[in-house]
């Protein structure tokens, strides 16, 4: 399979990892004992409602609730609510979302119980902004995020002190009842407060490094928003809260089990796997450049890793737009792109790079194939690859190649995916 059909090999690896990611096995092993009193399912992120739907599979007894997931296709519950917004920026649908989500918690005892099923995306369906904000506001605030090139800890830092939702103020709401939060972890490190901006996580961020970030970064935010953040009310809750006592958190999926069973299934394939790293982040297009250099030491001089091999990573990374001036594609396109410019016409180097959640950036392709011929194909199409990259536009050039990677939505999420294969010929 690995010399003969190379892509299917790395599908199969991608496969692997989104299998180990599962909701329902994940959650199946995290189940919280029953209470006396109510049982009450809330959640969002990009894997909220198949979360949700493996939930009420697994759990015998009454539950209510409701999960906030991405427009599109959705996993059918019976007694959990599924309600929709949008995502990467936030719309009218998912301000009411987060309304009814905290109207769904009002008045619980300490004898009820609240499982949250968080995962990444939360932040953008999740909007509310705090008293004096508009939901205009925080439309504002993500634009400008997403445009930066920070780190998601970082947007997450800022989001969660500009919202009524995020930073542990959702868990808040439940009190006194007690909060398991289940979570299916998209960040570098797996820190479950910054997945999905931790909306029943408390942590110890505070406004002045949110407003570190953004002077960092040199966002242009609007100016309630500076003020909201200069002002007490930008305060979040404390973690040593004692309405956060009984509270559980439990990372149940994460790129690193993921990454481990991709390798698993590489092996048993004939093929040894090296795993980087679960955590790499950094600029779409130079962190490309590093696999490509990796790979080529790989191909022409057999070191560091002898090949065959196969070099698995995950992360975020991010892209930076200058301009406003984009194209289609997302963070893993255009890793690729990167990559496949500095690998063209080298032989035996093979890879893919896509979100684990099987949605890239604006299209509906998880990502992308790329090799040594890809770059060529592009040009032989018509195509310049460096005009794309340079336009973040890496869905077209890799539609004009053919090498578009479209598995539809998985039902998870634990980030990047990439798997280069070095072939020993």
């Amino acid at each position: 399979m690995t010399l003969t059909d190379p892509r299917a090999f790395l599908t199969s690896l991608f496969e692997a990892a989104v299998a180990a990611a599962d909701p329902y096995a994940a959650i199946k092993t995290h189940l919280p004992q029953k209470p006396k009193g109510r049982t009450v399912v809330i959640g969002a992120g990009k894997a909220a409602s198949q979360m949700a739907n493996a939930f009420e599979r697994l759990w015998d007894a009454p539950l209510e609730g409701l999960v906030v997931a991405r427009h599109g296709p959705v996993a059918r519950c019976e007694r959990i609510k599924v309600m929709q917004s949008a995502h990467p920026v936030p719309d009218e649908a998912g301000l009411a979302a987060s309304e009814a989500l905290l109207k769904a918690v009002e008045g619980l005892g300490e004898d009820d119980l609240v499982v949250a099923l968080i995962s990444g995306g939360g932040s953008a369906l999740l909007p509310a902004p705090p008293s004096g904000l508009t939901l205009e506001d925080e439309i504002a605030v993500n634009r400008a995020l997403l445009a930066s090139g920070a780190p998601i800890s970082a947007m997450n830092t800022v989001r969660k002190h500009v919202s009524r939702i995020k930073g542990g103020r959702l868990a808040a709401a439940c009190a006194p009842a007690r909060v398991v939060s289940l979570i299916v972890s998209d960040v570098p490190g797996d820190n479950p407060a910054f997945v999905a901006s931790g909306p029943t996580v408390p942590s110890l961020s505070s406004p002045s490094e949110a407003l570190a970030i953004v002077a960092e970064y040199g966002m242009l935010l609007p100016p309630a928003v500076m003020a909201h953040l200069k002002s007490s009310a930008a305060e979040a809750p404390d973690p040593g809260d004692p309405a956060f006592a009984r509270n559980e958190i439990h990372v149940i999926a994460s790129a690193r089990v993921s990454l481990e069973a991709a390798a698993g299934r590489a092996a048993e394939l004939g093929v040894p796997a090296v795993i980087l790293s679960d955590a790499i982040e950094g600029e779409a297009r130079d962190v490309g450049r590093m696999h490509a250099a990796l790979a080529r030491e790989v191909c022409d001089r057999n070191r560091p890793f002898a090949k065959p091999v196969v070099i698995l990573s995950g992360g975020e990374t991010t892209v930076t737009i200058a301009n406003d001036r984009f194209g289609k594609g997302g963070r893993n396109s255009e890793l690729l792109l990167s990559l496949a410019l500095d690998i063209d016409g080298t032989r035996g180097i093979h890879a893919l790079a896509a979100d684990t959640d099987g949605i890239d950036g604006s299209e509906d392709n998880a990502g992308a194939f790329a090799d040594g011929q890809t770059a060529a194909l592009i040009r032989a199409a018509g195509g310049d690859p460096r005009a794309f990259l340079a336009g973040h536009d890496a869905w077209s050039a890799f539609s004009l190649a053919d090498s578009l990677f479209v598995p539809g939505p998985t039902g998870t999420n634990v980030n990047d995916f990439r798997a280069i294969l070095v072939a020993d010929d």
